[in-house]
């Protein structure tokens, strides 16, 4: 520091044009600080000397409410803006002239280490920005002349307040406060703003004037939390450990810089941010340096990714600096062999845990980490005898279903985070399983103190699914009405069965999900288009029972009953069945009456018992059978593409198309019909709509087009597909009159043929699925395409379709592009398509593209990607 000179004493100082105290300082007084050693360096203000600039806008008090804001005075805000660019960050050399008795201090301050520097007080005044104090002028001082003749310069110059106007365009409108602050920052659409920081409350907390509309905000950075001064009763604040340490570190870095704010979030009108400095983001050099810690509830929205903070914080623990000194690692507790392993899943017990089978044959429960599933909180269950929690529970079933379906009988990865009476971390090969269930709002996250480190590994990313997810409104967060599952267990009551019966009978094959497997034999169904539960019996087979409590006391179990259990099990357990029902009969004086009936897997596995030589048939040979193979001659694919018009696009990816052919014909009858109808108008309402009969409607430009009719609920909703051009409408009745004979169906067929794509798997998630067909709006509808039919399908012929200008395959576009999979066809005649078309898949997974980003996801079924196998 250098030595004092005049009246009061002067240093070399770094500055800040600063307010401690949440007072803005005018233009004309700067706060300094030394150099640091062994912590923050004390403040110091300054005033300039024989000057005044514009006092600057002040909020009122929070305590009077009567009050008002004071706004700027004119040029106040551009002569602090003029020292703030000049002076932020650099060191000064002043020399203090007046001390008052209150302890302010007036006096010269120099850019620079010496006084031979720009005297700043001579520049504000040269810049027309602030005004010479006369009253305290003396002759004899060569400073002060100098300083009158400069404002006398600047008023013949009319530089600044000076000039013509009187600065009214220069006041700022400020805002303090915002309406509503969630709307806000999602307007902003996380993009950078300009911003000045005017205040730094902790390391973590600062206020900011958003620019160029003048929002003072306040914002938190997003993931991070320093220590913070705590305020006592008394009104004075105590610093936690490193508090101050961690104030200074931004303050040095941020505070009245320019900086670029990215508005993340708004949870209970806290706006969370990041704060991007042309050197670097603040948020990275609080962790990295020890400064601040990771918290879950914000990290979800920290736009820079939290794996990053997260390597930051484990850099700072590392090196045990400030507030983690005392920091002591968690030890391991599982075993480096046991941490991975790859096992087949048998069951699904709850929405976060599951029965694998490991490779030596073993089952082994496994629990998700760091989810919870969905539960009713407050009430007491277990009065109500008659409570099922898969069913009773909202979104129980749903996230129980989500997992069978995507899990049972797949083989996975597990990598266990941590032991604690079994619970461990479960991923499947691709994507996380338990961040599939968070996004789609079927499970919760459960939140830790921030010093257990006893979380999922991937404990970030579920944190961001849920928060995705709540701002969807997905699931657990829907503000819709919850599911009800109305399941009748009509499994122990003989009279019901009967009763069911008929219906199991006429409905021939049924869908059904095995929930329970009581022995070999003898099975607990759901089925889901009846919601109800039977027991259902092996027809034609016996299995050996199990042990089981009697009157007499306990029956010891038949031989081999176990393993037709386990064998049934590990078979049927918890898989989508097809049953066929048989009869209600009494099979022997043990056993009480149960709907017989054949289940029939839809895996390729023989259904019944008997055929997979269990150890009751140890000795049993089962005699070869001779294999017929029926020789089948491959046909040439035949490539006789025609001109065909696309009209329309359905959101399941079919769509329709006219033959070029007859489009003058089309348009000839259109013609025709139109001038009848203009000619002899229906009378309006005499037209009674039935389903399925033919008719004319009106469509949205007001003609007419031949329809068939799909569905009538009301006069006032008809729904109508019209034949021509394959769209579809619901409409009023008064817009609908009969086909006159001329224009029908016989004279002209419908114009408007169904197909859909060849070779192309259609995704089963809606999201992917509409991004797909936007596409093919865009690309082909209301063009016209070359078709050429590939194979018939179920419900319509699938074709490869081309542009009609270069030639180019639609959906092996929609392959290359990473929108779609490949439907491998096994017919030989087209093994150079599908060949070709797999070419494409396999260069969009390469370069990652669209449905792919992730990597290859086809090993665990894809479901959660809206595919399947």
């Amino acid at each position: 520091m250098a030595g004092d000179r005049g009246g009061g004493g002067g240093g070399l100082y770094l500055v800040h044009i600063l307010d401690q105290h949440h007072t803005v300082l005018s233009g004309c007084a700067i706060i300094v600080r030394g150099q640091p050693r062994g912590g923050p360096p004390p403040e110091r203000q300054i005033n300039l000397s024989n000057i005044r600039a514009g006092a600057m806008a002040r909020r009122a008090a929070q305590s009077q409410p009567d009050a008002k804001d004071t706004p700027d005075e004119p040029w106040a805000f551009q002569a602090r803006e003029f020292l703030r660019k000049k002076l932020i960050g650099k060191e000064v050399c002043f020399n203090v002239e007046i001390k008052t008795a209150l302890g302010r201090e007036y006096g010269m301050v120099y850019l620079g280490r010496d006084t031979t520097g720009e005297n700043l007080a001579e520049s504000l005044v040269n810049e027309g920005l602030a005004t010479v104090r006369r009253e305290g002028i003396r002759g004899n001082n060569p400073d002060q002349v100098r300083l009158c003749e400069m404002e006398d310069q600047s008023k013949a110059s009319r530089k600044g307040m000076w000039s013509e106007g009187g600065g009214a365009h220069t006041i700022r409108d400020m805002k303090y406060v915002i309406e509503n602050p969630r709307h806000f920052v999602d307007a902003m659409h996380q993009k950078p703003v300009n911003a000045i920081i005017e205040h730094v409350r902790d390391g973590s907390v600062v206020r900011a004037l958003l620019l160029p509309d003048h929002y003072l905000v306040t914002i938190m950075l997003s993931g991070v939390k320093c220590p913070s001064f705590k305020r006592e009763p008394d009104g004075l604040e105590t610093p936690e450990a490193y508090a101050a340490e961690a104030k200074f570190f931004t303050e040095s870095r941020l505070l009245q810089r320019d900086v670029q704010i990215i508005m993340e979030s708004c949870p209970n009108q806290i706006i969370l941010g990041t704060i991007m400095h042309p050197n670097g983001n603040i948020t990275e050099l609080l962790l990295k340096e020890g400064f601040a810690r990771c918290v879950d509830w914000s990290m979800a929205v920290y736009t820079g990714g939290a794996e990053q903070l997260r390597a930051a914080e484990k850099s700072a623990k590392e090196r045990r600096v400030r507030i983690w000194k005392d920091y002591v690692a968690p030890t391991a507790n599982i075993d480096l062999k046991d941490r991975q392993f790859v096992a087949k899943v048998m069951q699904v017990i709850n929405a976060d845990a599951i029965v694998v089978k490991m490779n030596s044959g073993e089952n082994k429960t496994v629990h998700l980490s760091s989810i919870r599933p969905p539960r009713i909180e407050g009430e007491n269950k277990d009065k109500d005898k008659r409570f099922r929690p898969l069913y009773d529970i909202p979104y129980m079933f749903e996230a129980r279903e989500f997992m069978r379906k995507k899990l049972i009988g797949k083989k996975v990865q597990s990598d266990v985070s941590f032991s604690h009476v079994g619970f461990s971390s479960f991923s499947s090969v691709c994507r996380n399983i338990a961040e599939a269930l968070v996004s789609k709002g079927l499970a919760t996250i459960i939140r830790y103190r921030q010093d257990d480190d006893q979380r999922s590994s991937h404990y970030d990313e579920l944190l961001a699914a849920e928060a995705r997810a709540i701002k969807n409104g997905k699931g657990l967060h829907s503000k819709k009405e919850v599911p009800i599952h109305r399941v009748a267990d009509i499994s122990g009551e003989t009279q019901k069965a009967k009763q069911f019966l008929p219906f199991l009978q006429r409905a021939g094959r049924s869908e059904a999900v095995v929930e329970y497997v009581f022995s070999g034999s003898r099975l607990k169904l759901y089925m889901p288009k009846e919601t109800c539960l039977i027991t259902f019996l092996l027809a034609g087979i016996d299995c050996p029972r199990g042990s089981r409590n009697t009157p007499g006391g306990v029956q010891t179990a038949d031989p081999f009953s176990n393993d037709a259990l386990v064998f049934t099990r590990d078979l049927v357990l918890q898989r989508e069945v097809s049953a066929l029902g048989g009869s209600v009969s009494s099979l022997s004086s043990r056993r009480s009456s149960q709907a017989l009936c054949v289940l029939v897997l839809w895996s390729t596995r023989r259904s019944a018992l008997v055929l997979k030589g269990l150890l009751v048939w140890a000795n049993y040979e089962e005699k070869p059978v001779e294999e017929v193979v029926q020789m089948k001659e491959e046909k040439e694919r035949v490539a006789n593409y025609k001109a065909a018009y696309v009209t329309e696009i359905s959101d399941s990816m079919h769509f329709y198309a006219q033959d070029v052919e007859t489009g003058a014909q089309l348009e000839s009858l259109m013609e025709t019909m139109r001038a009848e109808i203009a000619a002899q108008p229906p009378v309006e309402g005499s037209y009674a709509p039935r389903r399925g009969d033919f008719c004319i409607a009106t469509f949205a430009d007001g003609e007419w087009y031949r329809a068939r009719l799909e569905k009538v609920e009301s006069p006032s909703k008809v729904h109508v597909f019209y034949i021509d051009y394959g769209n579809r409408e619901v409409v009023s009745a008064v817009r609908l009159a009969a086909m006159p004979p001329a224009f029908s169906t016989r004279v002209l067929p419908a114009q408007a043929t169904e197909y859909t794509f060849a070779f192309i798997q259609v995704p089963q998630d809606d999201d992917i699925r509409a991004e797909v067909v936007d596409s093919l709006v865009r690309d082909i509808q209301n063009t016209q395409c070359l078709l050429n039919v590939e194979y018939a399908g179920a419900t319509c012929p699938h074709v490869s379709l081309q542009f009609g200008d270069t030639k180019d395959d639609v959906g092996l576009g929609l392959v290359k592009e990473g929108m779609v999979m490949v439907d491998v066809r096994k017919e030989k005649h087209l093994a150079k398509m599908v060949n070709e078309y797999l070419t494409g898949q396999e260069s969009a997974k390469s370069a990652r593209l669209n449905i792919w980003r992730y990597g290859d996801f086809r090993a665990d079924d894809a479901d959660e990607f809206g595919y399947r196998r």
